[in-house]
């Protein structure tokens, strides 16, 4: 397993989980001092920056790209792929298919948060999953054409009531054969709505393809309540290699967040 840190760049998001907000290239200096094998992007859009450009910073700084967010889409236009507006819906998928192809030309995966939407009033559960399951098919397409995954994220009950349990989120996967789809880990989220970390990660095994690295209160490991042993235990079972990425509150300030997560990430790992 290999560790990430976020790197947002989305003004609207400077009091969300995401560590260093700073330019990037101060982020990706601050990734490399501490150690971490990777950074996760939160960008505006893909017009931000020109992908050779963070391919360059990534070389100079000896970091991997782990994955890009697509919340920006939501965080700034109100973007939302299952909104009753079919043009609404259209630009949404058109937001996140735009960056699923900055990732790719960086080898990367996109992110699909807070743009899944819900349902309710006078969207039906059944119509927001025709909606939602539409656009995962193209983000699927997108992302094989690329050769990288696109990552699809459960979240809470308070953000969204399409799907808040890894399992279940896996069999919908598998029913509507979205090959190149794998799930999103976010331990915060797993805190709130599943019984046993350890059971649900087994319970999704390989669509498991990208964990957030966060205790139970969104902050770095270690200053809540996750029982991390079984956690990596769980993940080690179902042979997991990929990032343990840290989308926490920067608190108290984000070089001790920074610092803290990856002597934690040291400390599990070994």
């Amino acid at each position: 397993m290999k560790s990430a840190i976020t790197l947002a760049q989305v003004p609207e998001a400077k009091a969300g989980p995401f560590v260093f907000h700073q330019s990037l290239p101060d982020g990706f200096a601050r990734a490399e001092k501490l150690g971490f094998d990777a950074v996760e992007l939160f960008l505006p859009g893909p017009e931000f920056i020109d992908p050779e450009s963070v391919k360059a910073m990534a070389t100079e700084h000896d970091l991997g790209i782990a994955a890009v967010g697509t919340g920006a889409g939501m965080v700034q236009h109100g973007l939302s792929l299952t909104d009753p507006d079919p043009g609404r819906r259209t630009e949404a998928l058109e937001f996140v298919l735009s960056m699923i192809d900055f990732g790719g030309q960086l080898g990367a995966p996109a992110i699909l948060g807070s743009m899944q939407g819900k349902w309710g009033g006078e969207v039906s559960r059944d119509q927001s999953l025709a909606w939602l399951t539409e656009a995962l098919q193209a983000a699927d397409e997108c992302a094989a054409r690329h050769g990288v995954t696109f990552i699809y994220e459960p979240l809470n009950r308070y953000e969204t009531n399409q799907f808040n349990q890894l399992a279940p989120a896996a069999a919908y996967l598998d029913q509507h054969k979205l090959d190149h789809t794998v799930l999103l880990a976010d331990l915060f989220h797993m805190n709130i709505e599943e019984p046993d970390l350890g059971e649900a990660l087994r319970a999704a095994g390989p669509k498991v393809g990208h964990v957030h690295f966060a205790d139970s209160n969104r902050q770095a490991i270690g200053s809540g309540h996750t029982e991390m042993t079984s956690v990596l235990a769980a993940l080690r079972e179902i042979g997991y290699d990929g990032y343990l990425s840290a989308e926490i509150f920067p608190l108290p300030d984000p070089d001790t967040a920074a610092l803290q997560t990856i002597r934690a990430f040291r400390d599990l790992i070994n």
